[in-house]
């Protein structure tokens, strides 16, 4: 079966550029690039498929051999995406956002309930548009839980289509035995990459910096093109991947993209999919 990428788009700058991440995915995997409009009642559904029309061709005019479709769905973002995903089969979903102003805009006082609420991994832009080699550079945070292994899968895979080079960075940790546990788990990262023929480095975040600041650092260091996240919410065994992590993340400064994965079984299978 084709691969399936679904974009979710309200129109905007935002949006598009969403549309040009995907288009210039899929081109790379043959993929078909699947368009869609929210809408809340009936009477919108027309309106929202003449504007599904110039979003099509807009798609078709980053790459005319791309095959782009769309729909429209009655109902919420924070319930249709995911379930227009699960119900097409979507392997990756390319979502649009203002920053954290605009984020909250668009999906309520809930941020990242559209995220989690699909088994399918998003990644989510702001206004900078794919470079012409695709990811180059992507980071890779890394902590304690063993659910943080489940993203590397999909990194891995992206870094195959666009031959990036990954980077591994972890918290600086004072306490030995949790210190050890990060050395484990960068140990295994750096198994697994070298495993999959994908170049990588290893970083510690800097004494004294939050996790968050240590990516943005290296993310500004490196020119990085994408940042990998796990949706851990609070279960996170260090208390840095809660909500405002994420938030904080998804909505960075430096408007990098980021791909956001949830711990289910179901994401590992959708990533597999990416593997050529």
């Amino acid at each position: 079966m084709k691969t399936k990428l679904l974009v979710p788009t309200d129109f905007t700058e935002e949006a598009h550029s969403a549309i040009q991440h995907s288009v210039k995915l899929g081109s790379l995997m043959s993929a078909e690039v699947i368009l869609l409009n929210v809408v809340k009642d009936k009477e919108d559904i027309s309106k929202a498929n003449q504007s599904l029309i110039k979003e099509v061709e807009l798609a078709k005019s980053l790459n005319n051999d791309i095959d782009v479709k769309s729909i429209v769905r009655v109902g919420n973002i924070f319930d249709d995406i995911g379930d227009a995903a699960s119900e097409l089969g979507v392997s990756l979903i390319f979502m649009g956002t203002h920053g954290a102003s605009g984020w909250q805009k668009i999906t309520g006082s809930h941020a990242l309930k559209v995220i989690t609420n699909s088994s399918v991994p998003f990644i989510v832009v702001q206004d900078q548009l794919m470079n012409e080699t695709g990811y180059d550079s992507i980071v890779v945070p890394l902590d304690l839980n063993k659910e943080t292994k489940q993203k590397l899968e999909m990194v891995a895979s992206m870094a195959v289509y666009f031959d990036s080079e990954v980077h591994l960075i972890t918290p600086n940790e004072s306490d030995e035995f949790l210190n050890n546990k990060l050395k484990a788990n960068r140990a295994w990262a750096a198994k697994y990459l070298k495993g999959k023929d994908v170049k990588f480095t290893t970083h510690v975040v800097n004494k004294g910096d939050s996790l968050t600041e240590g990516i943005f650092k290296l993310s500004k260091e490196i020119d990085a093109d994408l940042i990998s996240i796990m949706n851990l919410q609070s279960n996170s065994l260090m208390g840095v991947l809660g909500s405002s992590y994420q938030q904080e993340i998804i909505a960075n400064k430096l408007k990098i993209p980021v791909l956001c994965i949830n711990p289910l079984e179901s994401t590992v299978a959708s990533a597999s999919i990416l593997v050529r």
